[in-house]
């Protein structure tokens, strides 16, 4: 077994969060790395990118071991298709994309993603009666055998497994309820969000294997007794966990705002600074502020980008 201090990268979600030690029980795979690790952000409520437009809801693009992966994609499909077009993102070039959980600033971009690459794999959680799609057993159901096949569903007969439709038909998604490795290096681990306000809510979290550790991008609450190396919080973390968060990482904090990019390598800092960028300033605290006044997911679980570091 192989284990693992935290890095942690984090694109962030809920309130304050930190990693601890990760037991891999396989080593990483050896496969050449073809370009430099990096994780671009593509929606967010603040950055330094005028080329780029804020807003409410979170997208990034990781591209890692050869392979792109984007995360999310956003509220508005304009507003991805123009920061994407800023970047010089080619979405049609994408190994898969993965839906963290259903709320609408994370999964509204998709329709522009479907529109540029309409047979993307796409991995979404599985839940009951889902926008993703979904299906249940019958059973799900309660029957009265003494009511006329007339009055009753399906004249009495449904179907063992009753399937349900999706707000993106045609779309090839595929459905996760269990942890899965997805391909060689990549895994796709189910949780279920114990953020108030959002109970029993399914979410994607997603460990990729790297030369330098796993970088998880991750839907869960994190603790203050794990071990943290370096930090870079992003949407709807709230302004109060930036600032503690800045408080306690000192110059491990690193700047995520909308556009940034972030280096994964041993030591992140000096190749992902953004225009000098440390810290949240007063521009991006106004643009954050304006933007969540306006959105209606004012309670979200928690998710991060997070690179664990191998122990050496």
């Amino acid at each position: 077994m192989r284990t693992i201090p935290v890095s942690a990268l984090t694109a962030a979600l809920g309130s304050a969060w930190v990693f601890s030690s990760w037991a891999m029980t396989q080593p990483a795979p050896q496969a050449a790395v073809t370009a430099p690790a990096r994780i671009t952000v593509l929606y967010d409520a603040f950055g330094k990118d005028v080329a780029m437009t804020k807003d409410w809801g979170y997208a990034a693009l990781l591209e890692i071991n050869g392979k792109r992966i984007l995360f999310d994609t956003g509220d508005d499909a304009a507003v991805l298709a123009k920061n994407v077009k800023a970047k010089g993102v080619d979405l049609t070039k994408l190994d898969f994309v993965v839906l963290s959980h259903r709320h609408s600033d994370h999964v509204s971009g998709l329709s522009y993603v479907l529109s540029v690459n309409p047979q993307v794999k796409i991995y979404a959680p599985k839940e009951g009666f889902s926008i993703f799609g979904s299906d249940l057993p019958s059973a799900f159901y309660r029957k009265d055998d003494s009511l006329p096949a007339a009055m009753r569903y399906y004249n009495g007969a449904p179907p063992e497994t009753m399937k349900f439709g999706t707000l993106f038909p045609g779309a090839n998604i595929q459905l996760i309820d269990k942890t899965t490795e997805v391909t060689p290096g990549v895994t796709l681990i189910a949780l279920v969000s114990d953020t108030p306000g959002t109970r029993e809510l399914k979410e994607l979290s997603l460990a990729i294997d790297t030369p330098n550790g796993v970088v998880l991008v991750v839907g869960n609450a994190l603790h203050d007794t794990y071990r943290v190396d370096f930090i870079a919080p992003g949407h709807c973390t709230g302004e109060p966990t930036f600032t503690a968060l800045q408080k306690a990482f000192g110059d491990r904090y690193l700047y995520a705002g909308l556009g940034t990019t972030l280096s994964v390598g041993a030591d992140p800092r000096a190749a992902s600074i953004q225009d000098g960028a440390r810290v949240l300033d007063d521009d991006d605290s106004r643009s954050y502020r304006t933007l969540l006044a306006r959105s209606d997911d004012l309670r979200e679980p928690s998710v991060a980008i997070v690179q664990l570091a191998l122990l050496q």
